[in-house]
């Protein structure tokens, strides 16, 4: 059906946008996002006798870099997602093989986009540096939001797409 080659046009469009507005905020008003990578990473807000404060990086040089690791892999997704839109939207009426060929650069965003968001967020600044104990700087909820999402999609991508009938 052409109306699920649209949507999935649309619900890779949006979620490149998306990602490409959250680099693009991080990179014009880095503040409140760097502080957070700053916080996670010294786990100065974690639990004072945690046992594995050990793991903190307070080498503001070591922020900077994982800050500029997080906005390059979130506007490089956002480009994955939009240019797959791009592609899919180009063959919306081509037949079934072609249309499910062109997928590529969305399941590489949405993959990317999964990782940046569980594995980075999630695994690394949740469970590695123990944001969890942070009442102020926990960003695991609105990271499963991002990722649930990212999931989301990917699954309906994956999803084959017959051929559109007349």
């Amino acid at each position: 059906m052409l109306i699920t080659r649209l949507t999935k046009v649309t619900m890779s469009f949006a979620l490149g946008l998306f990602c490409l507005l959250v680099a693009f905020d991080n990179i014009f008003a880095p503040a409140t996002n760097y502080t957070f990578v700053q916080h996670v990473l010294s786990m100065d807000t974690t639990f004072p006798e945690s046992g594995v404060r050990y793991r903190a990086i307070t080498n503001p040089i070591a922020w900077q870099a994982a800050f500029a690791a997080i906005i390059v892999a979130e506007g490089f997704a956002g480009l994955l997602f939009v240019a797959g839109a791009i592609r899919l939207f180009r063959v919306r009426n081509a037949p079934a093989a072609d249309f499910n060929r062109e997928k590529t650069y969305a399941i590489a965003g949405a993959a990317l986009a999964f990782l940046i968001w569980f594995f980075g967020f999630t695994v690394v600044g949740g469970e590695w540096f123990a944001m969890w104990e942070s009442k102020t700087w926990n960003g695991q909820e609105a990271a499963f939001r991002f990722y649930i999402t990212a999931v989301a999609v990917l699954i309906f991508l994956n999803q084959p797409d017959g051929e559109i009938s007349e």
